[in-house]
């Protein structure tokens, strides 16, 4: 009986030890035949997703300790984990900026915009409207901020109505406030009396 039982034994041995083999050469003969596996594609910057997206929003932003601005958007998306981090504001965007005694310097609306955290620096996209608290009005399809230089400025061609005139040309720099500014490459001047509703129309 023993002899019978350690034959039985060394048989089942045998056969636990060909099982084992057998699935690590399943294993490994895959990775040994010289095809490459296909991988998935490594994650980029453009494939990123918020961290965070609001909508509906109305709401004040603070500098400083000082209420600066006011934001009103259909959404706000905040993408802090890549290279540059930066808020989108894609469905448009209608911001106001105050001075500090809480008055508004300048509002401003455009179809798209993006502010760029670091670099203090909002890029405003297609529809560009401005007006500053004087009264202009500025309209161009993009146009920069930097809030660190404390300057804004555009390459692209630009409108500004006075109260009294129409000037237009390509490019322009101007400070925050909007109360100094100079456009570069001059294409016009109109006086408001001169220009009718259609010659603004073609002018925008």
């Amino acid at each position: 009986m023993s002899i019978r039982h350690n034959e039985k034994n060394t048989r089942l041995s045998s056969y636990i030890t060909v099982a084992v083999l057998a699935t690590v050469m399943l294993l490994f003969l895959p990775a040994c035949d010289g095809k490459k596996k296909k991988l998935a594609d490594a994650v980029t910057e453009q494939d990123s997703i918020p961290d965070m997206r609001t909508t509906g929003v109305s709401t004040f932003i603070s500098d400083s300790g000082l209420i600066r601005y006011k934001i009103i958007t259909s959404e706000w998306l905040v993408y802090s984990r890549v290279d540059s981090p930066y808020w989108a504001f894609k469905k448009g965007i209608y911001l106001e900026k105050f001075d500090t005694l809480f008055r508004v310097d300048a509002s401003i609306q455009a179809d798209t915009a993006y502010y760029y955290d670091r670099k203090k620096l909002w890029e405003l996209r297609s529809n560009v409207h401005i007006r500053s608290q004087r009264g202009d009005k500025f309209d161009t399809q993009l146009l920069y901020w930097d809030q660190g230089k404390e300057r804004i400025y555009s390459d692209r061609y630009i409108r500004i109505e006075q109260a009294d005139k129409i000037l237009t040309g390509y490019g322009f720099e101007s400070n925050q406030q909007m109360t100094e500014y100079q456009i570069f490459n001059n294409t016009g001047i109109f006086t408001i009396e001169d220009t009718t509703p259609a010659d603004s129309a073609a002018q925008r």
